[in-house]
């Protein structure tokens, strides 16, 4: 055992063990005092080594400190032991060894000596300290209130007390002015919002003329209530669209009360049949105003995006969702889609061709779309393809019959043809998805700079910005309702062969569940308007037909689920199950289908970890609860998929995600 290890028996604690040892010496001597005279002789050498040790311990460090700048003249080295700044070195288990009087004078002249330094601050870890054994590095620490800059030095030393080792020597800046500077330039940065009216034009026909005025002033005088304690600044600048401006400091205030002005303005009642809905966009993250009110826009049109009454922040990259667990309202009027029809058809007119991209994974919805503007597109003489990598146990048997069709040569191509075919000026259309990551091919995206987005999903955070033409509505059942209003409107008589049609009916039908959730007039509408068209609704029946094993399957998966928070189930499809994700999305609709079961999740293994599938009957929104794990959806269908990562893993995430939606839930009411 070296010199080093044997001090370090009693360095730093020699203190403690000498006074164990002399109470000991008392109990022997009591017994027996003549066998407790050697033990009294020995504690006295003790005694005498620690001191002793002590003594060199200093001497040979006040020696080290001296020679630091050896090479220096003397007027440098008294600089160094005179230094104005607190100056402290320790060791690297955190030991305090010298230091001068400014560091002392920061404790109220308290005694530092051998006493570790993270008893008294506490940011400074030793392990943090010298784990990476860099030779200099920066912290900032809090001391009585002030706030200090560290600049530390990691020093190697060959001494008799501390041979081959490592100091570490720190010097502290006290910067609290800055610090103080900088958090009121934070509190006060100007931050921008955006508030609108969603659903303006259906409150204004629910309720008398001469009510409309009262109903409006009452939401101004909410809105400016809301804002008045943060001196901010609310204009309205259209019928239905409000401009606000305030201080960054207040934000965290709203966040806390999850903008309960949401709330509160559908407390309105003046006779109108529908509740006041508000939606907001808020952007900050910027040093510009310009930028901030494009935050602001950006976020209101996610926002209006997901549905509607909610706010969405966006500081920089990062976007946070607040509200939005309501239905979505209707739109009755067709307007929209009428324009939208117009505007495509000009596109695919002026485009060599068109390519059409659904999400990865296709299912009817995706491909039902997908074979609607193949029909525009062919309708107007232009060559049209479907991307589409590989086929699913979903569209096997639709597949199967387009390709026995005549009609349809060479409709299908992969991403990897895709890519050798596409230009800038094809129009690539994306169906049934508005996010990148989640397309058939992303690297397509990159190529066209003419791409149409038609999806009636709720908005996430990383949706397609490079759009020049987007149709999302959440209202929508399906994206095959919307291809289908575009239909009517692209060409007077436009006639869909049977395939095509059956192929959008069954889209609609899959995302309503047989026209049971989220229908609406227009849902209807559309699904006549295909009926005319010739559809076969046995043949449509036969698409979704299960064979017997997978029918066993998605039985034994209903059987083996388990009831969280007393009215929501949870299941685990085996790893090596058949067609999995067919089987776990089946199973939580038979799941939700139950008695006293508001939503259901189903998990099955993928490749690349675990898939979710999410279904409630509205009550609980399962976007929002697998949104928190990376997924979207809408607000009774939904999914996500975590990688790398096991089942039992999942299910703890999910459930914690449960629990934090009725969390933040309960908080909200």
């Amino acid at each position: 055992m070296d010199r080093k290890k044997i001090s370090g028996l009693f360095v730093p604690k020699a203190s403690f063990y000498l006074f164990v040892i002399f109470i000991l010496l008392i109990l022997v001597a009591v017994l027996e005092f003549v066998a407790a005279i050697p033990g009294f002789i020995l504690f006295l050498f003790l005694l005498y080594y620690n001191f002793r040790s002590n003594y060199l311990r200093q001497r040979e460090l006040t020696r080290y400190i001296e020679n630091l700048t050896f090479n220096i003249d003397t007027a440098s080295k008294d600089t160094l032991l005179n230094f104005p700044m607190p100056l402290v070195v320790i060791e690297l288990d955190g030991t305090i060894i010298w230091y001068n009087s400014s560091f002392k004078g920061l404790f109220d002249g308290e005694e530092l000596l051998e006493k570790m330094i993270h008893t008294f601050i506490k940011d400074l870890k030793p392990k943090n300290l010298s784990q990476n054994r860099e030779m200099s590095f920066t912290r900032e620490v809090a001391i009585n209130d002030r706030n200090y800059h560290i600049l530390g030095n990691l020093a190697k030393v060959d001494n008799k007390i501390n041979e081959g080792g490592f100091i570490i020597m720190m010097y502290l800046i006290d910067n609290t002015e800055l610090v103080e500077i900088k958090k009121k330039y934070e509190e006060e940065r100007t931050t921008v919002g955006i508030i609108v009216i969603d659903n303006y034009d259906d409150l204004m026909q629910s309720i008398e003329d001469h009510k409309g005025a009262q109903i409006l002033a009452e939401i101004d005088s909410k809105i400016t209530r809301w804002m008045g304690y943060t001196n901010g600044i609310v204009k309205k600048f259209e019928r239905d669209k409000y401009l606000f401006i305030f201080d960054f400091k207040h934000l965290k205030n709203f966040e806390e009360k999850k903008f309960d002005l949401l709330d509160s303005v559908k407390e309105i009642d003046m006779g109108n049949n529908i509740p006041v809905t508000l939606t907001m966009g808020i952007g900050v993250g910027s040093q510009s105003l310009l930028e901030k009110l494009r935050f602001a826009t950006a976020s209101l049109d996610i926002a209006l995006g997901r549905g509607g009454d909610q706010v969405v922040v966006k500081n920089g990259e990062d976007i946070t969702f607040f509200g939005g667990k309501t239905r979505e309202m209707e739109k009755r009027t067709r307007v929209k889609a009428r324009v939208i029809a117009h505007a495509l058809r000009q596109l695919i007119e002026q485009a060599p061709d068109v390519l059409v991209m659904g999400h990865s994974n296709c299912d009817i919805d995706s491909l039902g779309s997908a074979l609607g503007i193949y029909r525009i597109a062919d309708n107007m003489g232009k060559k049209a393809n479907i991307v589409l990598n590989s086929s699913n146990p979903t569209i096997d048997d639709l597949i199967s019959r387009i390709e026995e069709s005549d009609q349809y040569n060479e409709l299908f191509i992969s991403g990897s043809e895709a890519l050798d075919k596409i230009t800038k000026k094809t129009l690539l259309v994306v169906v049934d998805t508005h996010r990148p990551s989640f397309t058939e091919e992303p690297e397509l995206l990159k190529y066209s700079d003419q791409i149409v987005v038609i999806d009636h999903h709720r908005r996430g955070a990383d949706y397609l910005q490079e759009a020049v033409l987007t149709y999302q509505e959440t209202y929508a059942s399906s994206t095959c309702e919307l291809v289908t209003e575009i239909l009517q409107y692209v060409e007077e008589k436009i006639k869909l062969y049977p395939v095509e049609a059956e192929a959008l009916y069954a889209g609609i039908v899959v995302d309503t569940k047989n026209f049971t959730l989220k229908t609406g007039v227009r849902t209807f509408e559309a699904a006549a308007f295909l009926r005319r068209q010739g559809v076969d609704t046995v043949h449509v029946k036969q698409l979704f037909q299960n064979d017997i094993e997978t029918y066993i399957n998605i039985a034994s998966v209903v059987k083996e689920a388990r009831i969280v928070r007393d009215n929501m189930a949870i299941s685990i499809c085996p790893p090596d199950m058949e067609n999995a994700a067919l089987v776990a999305a089946q199973a939580a609709d038979q799941l939700v289908s139950l008695a006293e079961l508001n939503a259901a999740f189903v998990m099955s293994h993928i490749s690349s970890g675990i898939a979710i599938s999410g279904r409630s009957l509205g009550d609980v929104n399962v976007q929002v609860i697998l949104e928190k794990l990376g997924g979207g959806g809408h607000m009774t269908v939904a999914g996500a998929q975590l990688q790398d990562t096991s089942a039992e893993e999942a299910k703890k995430r999910l459930i914690f995600a449960i629990d934090e939606y009725f969390d933040e839930d309960n908080e909200h009411n």
